[in-house]
């Protein structure tokens, strides 16, 4: 599993990082890409469970994205937390407990690597070009 966390990384790191802005174009693209091949294999997701993982999560992840980040810090995680709860039922329906356990697991790995990786790839920029 850290392999193919690296080579995510790796691959995300040939690519400008604005995968993290709305509208981020390719990167955007790629990013999802790579996150629905990510979280296909670690589900080990059947075609069937796929069909229908991917509908709900779609709309989860777009809840998600509806909590305001001006809120306090509190008020964030609890939005988030409700919506994560509102559809844990929904996510056992297609993959069972474990691996709805599992799911919210991979998913908040996977986001804590691209954001490192985010801010590994901007502090560099931000350092410029090295003297030799």
């Amino acid at each position: 599993m850290k392999n193919f966390i690296l080579a995510i990384v790796f691959l995300l790191g040939v690519s400008s990082p604005t995968f993290a802005q709305p509208g981020g174009g390719k990167n955007s693209e790629k990013v999802e890409a790579l996150y629905v091949a990510y979280m296909t294999k670690q589900l080990n997701l059947t075609e069937d469970e796929a069909q229908k993982f991917w509908p709900i999560h779609t709309q989860y992840d777009k809840e998600l994205k509806e909590v305001e980040k001006n809120e306090n810090e509190l008020e964030r995680q609890q939005n988030a937390l409700n919506i994560k709860k509102k559809y844990q039922d929904r996510f056992i329906k297609v993959l069972g407990a474990d691996r709805t356990n599992q799911f919210f697991k991979t998913d908040a790995e996977f986001r804590k690597k691209m954001i490192e990786r985010l801010k590994s790839l901007r502090e560099k920029r931000a350092a410029g070009p090295r003297a030799n």
